[in-house]
């Protein structure tokens, strides 16, 4: 299979409604947009995704797709290297990055199948079981959308840590933020780790203070207390909080991470594949992470994370979000199952084990 090369490489974007209205600390929402990349080769199909403006899908058309077009299809990171190079003009960072992660996740996908082993076998097994978390707890719903959702992953799934947002409205609710983690904690009871995430809603200080208050019911992790931008921000929370602070989600490259990791900013470091470069940067930034003694988290996208957070030495968790959890168990065969708190890449199928079905996704399809 040393002579396989990529053959044509394709996106697609679609925007799928949520359930019900949504908001964080600083953004709200109606629909997520998902921008599907399938590449081919020798008559298999590797497929990536990311979750981004519809123009992706045109970024990938009329950037990348020629670079990397004839290349030797087992030869992912020299695509990559390509792709990076065509971008420069561009500039790598937002939705270039989110397109170059699509088509770089579709080509790690189309090896392994070229190769009849999963992908997470290909990358290197270091964990059989990927725990979870599970996220939402959006500021939009009401105390009792707030219970129900958190009560399906600790009851009926048994997933042992979860997530809500607070820093309502750029974090001018804080009293109504408090009020939700303390009926949070009364839903999951005492055992389960409670997670919060602002979304860069705070201040400095603010956010120091939030942190004080809300040690009375335990929680675990301050996600983006401030924005993830301001790095001395985020240090002069982690070292006054007792939660572990977190952040990394928007990273674009190696350079953001290390900067994040050398300014001592964070005590876990999130990466998204779909954003920073897809499964090839994960694994140079999870190194970046582990040379400053960091564990990593997987931001969102679980499905397609499974099988490089397996090859992860030093992983903490994957993020088991609501929006694309939904989508992906919408629209794609072999989405996974979080019961137990884990989820077990597709070892036992070729590549991610994920297939797009498109009679389901061509509803929602925003580009030709």
């Amino acid at each position: 299979m040393g002579d396989a090369v990529v053959e044509s490489v394709e996106a697609r974007a679609y925007t799928i409604p949520t359930d019900t209205p949504e908001a964080d600390g600083t953004a709200a929402w109606q629909a997520t947009t998902l921008v599907v990349v399938r590449a081919h080769a020798a008559g298999h199909t590797g497929t990536g995704w990311t979750y981004g403006p519809a123009g992706c899908a045109k970024l990938v058309d009329e950037l990348l797709a020629g670079v990397v077009v004839g290349r030797d299809a087992l030869a992912v990171p020299g695509s990559w290297a390509a792709m990076v190079r065509a971008a420069r003009n561009a500039t790598r960072a937002g939705a270039v990055g989110y397109a170059i992660s699509a088509v770089d996740v579709a080509l790690w996908d189309l090896k392994a199948r070229l190769l009849n082993v999963s992908l997470a076998r290909l990358l290197g097994i270091v964990h059989e079981k990927v725990p979870v978390y599970g996220s939402g707890g959006f500021t939009t719903y009401s105390d009792q959308r707030m219970a129900q959702e958190l009560t399906g992953w600790t009851d009926d799934q048994r997933i042992p840590r979860v997530k809500i947002k607070i820093g309502e409205s750029w974090g001018k609710s804080e009293t109504r933020d408090l009020d939700r983690i303390a009926k949070a904690r009364d839903t999951i009871g005492p055992d389960v780790e409670l997670y919060v995430d602002a979304n860069g809603g705070y201040q400095r200080k603010q956010a120091v203070r939030m942190a004080r208050a809300m040690a009375e019911w335990n929680v675990r992790w301050f996600e983006e207390p401030v924005s993830s931008d301001d790095l001395d921000g985020l240090r002069e929370v982690r070292d006054r909080a007792d939660a572990d602070v977190t952040a990394g989600e928007y990273g674009t490259d190696i350079t953001y991470f290390q900067r994040m990791c050398a300014h001592g900013a964070v005590d876990c470091l999130q990466i998204d594949a779909t954003r920073c470069g897809g499964y090839t940067e994960w694994l140079r930034s999870a190194a970046i992470a582990a040379s400053f003694g960091l564990t990593v988290s997987g931001h969102c996208a679980p499905n397609l994370h499974a099988p490089v957070a397996a090859a992860t030495p030093n992983l903490r968790h994957l993020e088991w979000f609501h929006d694309h959890v939904r989508i992906e168990s919408m629209l794609f065969e072999g989405a996974l199952d979080p019961t137990g708190g884990t989820i077990t890449p597709n070892g036992d199928q070729h590549g991610h084990g994920m297939t797009l079905v498109d009679e389901a996704a061509a509803r929602y399809l925003v580009t030709p």
